[in-house]
Protein backbone atom coordinates (compact mmCIF):
# COMPACT_ATOMS: atom_id res chain seq x y z
CA UNK A 1 0.00 0.00 0.00
CA UNK A 2 2.92 2.35 0.67
CA UNK A 3 3.92 2.21 -2.99
CA UNK A 4 0.40 3.09 -4.11
CA UNK A 5 0.24 6.31 -2.07
CA UNK A 6 3.81 7.20 -3.01
CA UNK A 7 3.10 6.82 -6.73
CA UNK A 8 -0.22 8.66 -6.48
CA UNK A 9 1.58 11.61 -4.90
CA UNK A 10 4.36 11.50 -7.50
CA UNK A 11 1.92 11.42 -10.44
CA UNK A 12 0.05 14.34 -8.87
CA UNK A 13 3.27 16.39 -8.63
CA UNK A 14 4.11 15.57 -12.24
CA UNK A 15 0.61 16.52 -13.40
CA UNK A 16 0.81 19.84 -11.56
CA UNK A 17 4.22 20.56 -13.10
CA UNK A 18 2.91 19.84 -16.59
CA UNK A 19 -0.14 22.03 -16.03
CA UNK A 20 1.82 24.93 -14.49
CA UNK A 21 4.13 24.93 -17.50
CA UNK A 22 1.32 24.96 -20.06
CA UNK A 23 2.12 21.44 -21.14
CA UNK A 24 0.23 18.54 -22.61
CA UNK A 25 2.32 15.70 -21.23
CA UNK A 26 5.64 14.80 -19.60
CA UNK A 27 8.21 13.38 -22.01
CA UNK A 28 10.95 12.54 -19.51
CA UNK A 29 10.92 12.17 -15.74
CA UNK A 30 14.04 11.91 -13.61
CA UNK A 31 13.96 10.55 -10.07
CA UNK A 32 16.66 9.69 -7.57
CA UNK A 33 16.18 6.76 -5.22
CA UNK A 34 17.90 7.18 -1.88
CA UNK A 35 20.03 4.32 -0.55
CA UNK A 36 17.54 3.66 2.27
CA UNK A 37 14.34 4.25 0.29
CA UNK A 38 13.59 0.51 0.07
CA UNK A 39 13.00 0.74 -3.67
CA UNK A 40 15.05 -0.84 -6.39
CA UNK A 41 14.93 0.74 -9.85
CA UNK A 42 12.96 -2.24 -11.22
CA UNK A 43 10.46 -2.13 -8.35
CA UNK A 44 10.05 1.63 -8.77
CA UNK A 45 9.58 1.34 -12.54
CA UNK A 46 6.92 -1.36 -12.16
CA UNK A 47 4.86 0.71 -9.73
CA UNK A 48 5.39 3.93 -11.65
CA UNK A 49 4.24 2.47 -14.96
CA UNK A 50 1.08 1.14 -13.33
CA UNK A 51 0.33 4.47 -11.63
CA UNK A 52 1.08 6.52 -14.76
CA UNK A 53 -1.46 4.74 -16.99
CA UNK A 54 -3.92 7.30 -18.33
CA UNK A 55 -1.98 10.25 -16.91
CA UNK A 56 0.25 12.92 -18.44
CA UNK A 57 3.20 10.72 -17.44
CA UNK A 58 2.02 7.57 -19.23
CA UNK A 59 4.53 7.54 -22.09
CA UNK A 60 7.36 9.45 -20.41
CA UNK A 61 10.90 8.14 -20.48
CA UNK A 62 11.77 7.31 -16.89
CA UNK A 63 15.32 8.11 -15.83
CA UNK A 64 16.02 6.45 -12.48
CA UNK A 65 19.17 7.36 -10.59
CA UNK A 66 20.33 5.68 -7.41
CA UNK A 67 22.24 7.43 -4.66
CA UNK A 68 24.10 4.70 -2.74
CA UNK A 69 25.30 7.02 0.04
CA UNK A 70 23.47 5.93 3.20
CA UNK A 71 24.68 9.08 4.95
CA UNK A 72 23.26 11.49 2.36
CA UNK A 73 20.53 13.76 3.74
CA UNK A 74 18.02 12.30 1.26
CA UNK A 75 19.01 8.66 1.73
CA UNK A 76 15.49 7.67 2.85
CA UNK A 77 13.65 9.52 0.12
CA UNK A 78 12.66 9.27 -3.50
CA UNK A 79 13.28 12.65 -5.06
CA UNK A 80 11.59 13.96 -8.19
CA UNK A 81 14.51 15.68 -9.89
CA UNK A 82 12.99 16.92 -13.15
CA UNK A 83 10.05 16.73 -15.50
CA UNK A 84 10.47 17.54 -19.18
CA UNK A 85 7.20 19.08 -20.34
CA UNK A 86 5.92 18.96 -23.91
CA UNK A 87 3.63 21.79 -24.98
CA UNK A 88 2.71 20.35 -28.37
CA UNK A 89 1.72 16.97 -29.71
CA UNK A 90 4.62 15.41 -31.60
Amino acid sequence: MHEHSLMKSLISKISITVEQNGGIFASRITVTLGALSNMSPDHFREHFEEAARGSVAQDAILDIRVNDDIHHEDSQWIRLESVDVETEET
